[in-house]
Protein backbone atom coordinates (compact mmCIF):
# COMPACT_ATOMS: atom_id res chain seq x y z
CA UNK A 1 0.00 0.00 0.00
CA UNK A 2 1.31 3.45 -0.83
CA UNK A 3 2.16 5.90 1.92
CA UNK A 4 -0.80 8.29 2.03
CA UNK A 5 0.16 10.31 5.11
CA UNK A 6 0.30 14.08 5.07
CA UNK A 7 3.50 15.46 6.59
CA UNK A 8 4.65 18.90 7.68
CA UNK A 9 8.15 20.34 7.96
CA UNK A 10 8.09 19.43 11.66
CA UNK A 11 8.16 15.75 10.65
CA UNK A 12 11.34 16.08 8.58
CA UNK A 13 14.99 15.36 9.20
CA UNK A 14 17.95 16.00 6.92
CA UNK A 15 20.85 13.56 7.09
CA UNK A 16 24.16 13.82 5.25
CA UNK A 17 25.87 10.60 4.19
CA UNK A 18 29.34 10.41 2.71
CA UNK A 19 30.20 8.59 -0.51
CA UNK A 20 32.98 6.07 -1.06
CA UNK A 21 35.20 8.16 -3.37
CA UNK A 22 37.72 11.00 -2.87
CA UNK A 23 34.96 13.63 -2.90
CA UNK A 24 32.97 11.61 -0.35
CA UNK A 25 35.97 11.11 1.92
CA UNK A 26 36.56 14.87 2.07
CA UNK A 27 32.86 15.37 2.84
CA UNK A 28 33.07 12.71 5.57
CA UNK A 29 35.98 14.56 7.19
CA UNK A 30 33.88 17.73 7.40
CA UNK A 31 30.66 15.97 8.42
CA UNK A 32 32.36 14.01 11.23
CA UNK A 33 34.45 16.97 12.41
CA UNK A 34 31.38 19.20 12.81
CA UNK A 35 29.16 16.27 13.87
CA UNK A 36 26.53 17.31 11.33
CA UNK A 37 25.35 13.90 10.11
CA UNK A 38 21.77 14.72 11.03
CA UNK A 39 21.42 18.44 10.50
CA UNK A 40 19.14 20.14 12.99
CA UNK A 41 17.12 23.32 12.59
CA UNK A 42 16.92 23.30 8.81
CA UNK A 43 14.25 25.38 7.16
CA UNK A 44 13.03 25.85 3.65
CA UNK A 45 14.51 22.67 2.15
CA UNK A 46 13.69 22.55 -1.56
CA UNK A 47 14.53 19.94 -4.17
CA UNK A 48 13.68 20.61 -7.82
CA UNK A 49 13.85 18.10 -10.66
CA UNK A 50 13.62 19.64 -14.12
CA UNK A 51 13.38 17.51 -17.24
CA UNK A 52 14.06 19.00 -20.65
CA UNK A 53 11.10 17.70 -22.61
CA UNK A 54 11.24 18.37 -26.32
CA UNK A 55 8.00 18.72 -28.25
CA UNK A 56 7.63 17.41 -31.78
CA UNK A 57 5.09 19.30 -33.88
CA UNK A 58 3.80 18.06 -37.22
CA UNK A 59 3.05 20.59 -39.93
CA UNK A 60 -0.57 21.66 -39.76
CA UNK A 61 -1.08 20.65 -36.08
CA UNK A 62 -1.29 23.05 -33.16
CA UNK A 63 -0.60 20.47 -30.45
CA UNK A 64 2.57 18.39 -30.26
CA UNK A 65 2.31 14.82 -31.51
CA UNK A 66 4.98 13.50 -29.15
CA UNK A 67 7.19 14.49 -26.24
CA UNK A 68 10.81 13.31 -26.12
CA UNK A 69 12.71 13.10 -22.82
CA UNK A 70 15.81 15.24 -22.52
CA UNK A 71 18.36 16.00 -19.84
CA UNK A 72 17.39 15.90 -16.17
CA UNK A 73 18.61 18.69 -13.85
CA UNK A 74 18.43 18.27 -10.06
CA UNK A 75 18.94 21.28 -7.81
CA UNK A 76 17.71 22.77 -4.59
CA UNK A 77 18.42 24.80 -1.49
CA UNK A 78 18.67 24.39 2.27
CA UNK A 79 18.39 27.09 4.92
CA UNK A 80 19.31 26.81 8.56
CA UNK A 81 19.35 29.03 11.61
CA UNK A 82 22.94 28.86 12.82
CA UNK A 83 26.40 29.22 11.40
CA UNK A 84 29.44 26.99 11.54
CA UNK A 85 32.16 26.16 9.07
CA UNK A 86 30.60 22.93 7.84
CA UNK A 87 28.55 24.40 4.99
CA UNK A 88 31.41 26.53 3.69
CA UNK A 89 33.70 23.52 4.01
CA UNK A 90 31.30 21.36 2.03
CA UNK A 91 31.24 24.06 -0.64
CA UNK A 92 34.96 24.87 -0.87
CA UNK A 93 36.55 21.67 0.43
CA UNK A 94 40.09 21.63 1.82
CA UNK A 95 40.80 25.16 0.60
CA UNK A 96 38.37 26.57 3.22
CA UNK A 97 40.47 25.10 6.06
CA UNK A 98 43.97 25.06 4.59
CA UNK A 99 44.54 28.14 2.40
CA UNK A 100 47.89 26.78 1.16
CA UNK A 101 46.27 23.70 -0.40
CA UNK A 102 47.61 23.21 -3.91
CA UNK A 103 45.36 22.65 -6.90
CA UNK A 104 43.75 20.37 -7.87
CA UNK A 105 41.62 19.51 -4.85
CA UNK A 106 38.19 17.92 -4.90
CA UNK A 107 34.93 19.58 -4.00
CA UNK A 108 33.18 17.43 -1.37
CA UNK A 109 30.18 15.38 -2.51
CA UNK A 110 27.65 13.52 -0.40
CA UNK A 111 24.12 12.14 -0.30
CA UNK A 112 21.25 13.99 1.41
CA UNK A 113 18.46 11.93 2.93
CA UNK A 114 15.24 13.85 3.60
CA UNK A 115 13.10 11.67 5.85
CA UNK A 116 9.51 12.52 6.76
CA UNK A 117 8.16 10.57 9.72
CA UNK A 118 5.32 11.30 12.10
CA UNK A 119 6.14 9.43 15.33
CA UNK A 120 2.41 9.19 16.14
CA UNK A 121 1.75 7.06 13.03
CA UNK A 122 2.87 3.42 12.99
CA UNK A 123 2.39 0.57 10.54
CA UNK A 124 0.31 -2.53 11.29
CA UNK A 125 3.47 -4.43 12.24
CA UNK A 126 4.40 -1.66 14.71
CA UNK A 127 7.20 -0.21 12.58
CA UNK A 128 7.57 3.35 11.33
CA UNK A 129 5.65 4.90 8.46
CA UNK A 130 7.99 7.23 6.59
CA UNK A 131 8.75 8.78 3.25
CA UNK A 132 12.36 9.29 2.19
CA UNK A 133 13.83 11.34 -0.60
CA UNK A 134 17.49 10.43 -1.18
CA UNK A 135 19.38 13.02 -3.21
CA UNK A 136 22.57 11.39 -4.52
CA UNK A 137 25.89 13.01 -5.43
CA UNK A 138 25.11 16.42 -3.93
CA UNK A 139 27.59 19.27 -4.32
CA UNK A 140 26.91 22.67 -2.82
CA UNK A 141 26.92 25.45 -5.38
CA UNK A 142 26.41 28.71 -3.44
CA UNK A 143 26.43 29.74 0.20
CA UNK A 144 25.07 32.91 1.79
CA UNK A 145 23.95 34.18 5.12
CA UNK A 146 21.64 36.94 6.20
CA UNK A 147 22.43 38.99 9.32
CA UNK A 148 19.24 40.86 10.24
CA UNK A 149 19.22 43.33 13.10
CA UNK A 150 16.30 41.88 15.06
CA UNK A 151 15.85 38.34 13.80
CA UNK A 152 17.63 35.01 13.54
CA UNK A 153 20.77 34.64 11.45
CA UNK A 154 19.96 32.37 8.52
CA UNK A 155 22.49 30.73 6.25
CA UNK A 156 21.45 29.20 2.98
CA UNK A 157 23.10 26.91 0.44
CA UNK A 158 22.06 25.91 -3.04
CA UNK A 159 23.10 22.60 -4.54
CA UNK A 160 23.09 20.41 -7.60
CA UNK A 161 22.88 16.62 -7.56
CA UNK A 162 23.28 13.56 -9.77
CA UNK A 163 20.08 11.61 -9.05
CA UNK A 164 17.08 11.21 -6.75
CA UNK A 165 15.55 8.10 -5.16
CA UNK A 166 12.25 7.82 -3.33
CA UNK A 167 11.28 5.32 -0.65
CA UNK A 168 7.96 4.79 1.06
CA UNK A 169 8.51 2.76 4.23
CA UNK A 170 5.69 1.04 6.11
CA UNK A 171 7.01 -0.94 9.05
CA UNK A 172 9.62 -3.37 7.75
CA UNK A 173 8.45 -3.11 4.12
CA UNK A 174 9.63 -0.63 1.48
CA UNK A 175 6.66 0.02 -0.77
CA UNK A 176 7.00 0.88 -4.46
CA UNK A 177 6.42 -0.29 -8.00
CA UNK A 178 8.06 -3.35 -9.52
CA UNK A 179 9.19 -2.70 -13.07
CA UNK A 180 9.34 -5.64 -15.45
CA UNK A 181 11.89 -5.92 -18.26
Amino acid sequence: MANTNVFTGAHGTLTLASLDNPEGRDANSIISSYQTQTVGRVTDVRVAVNTDLEEFHEIGRRYPTSLHPGNIHISGQVGRAYINGALVGLLLGRKAFMPDTAEPFVQPAFNMVLRLRDPAVVAEDGGPVAAELVVNGVKFQNWSYHLPEDDFIIEQVTFKALSVEIRDVEGTVTVGPVFVG
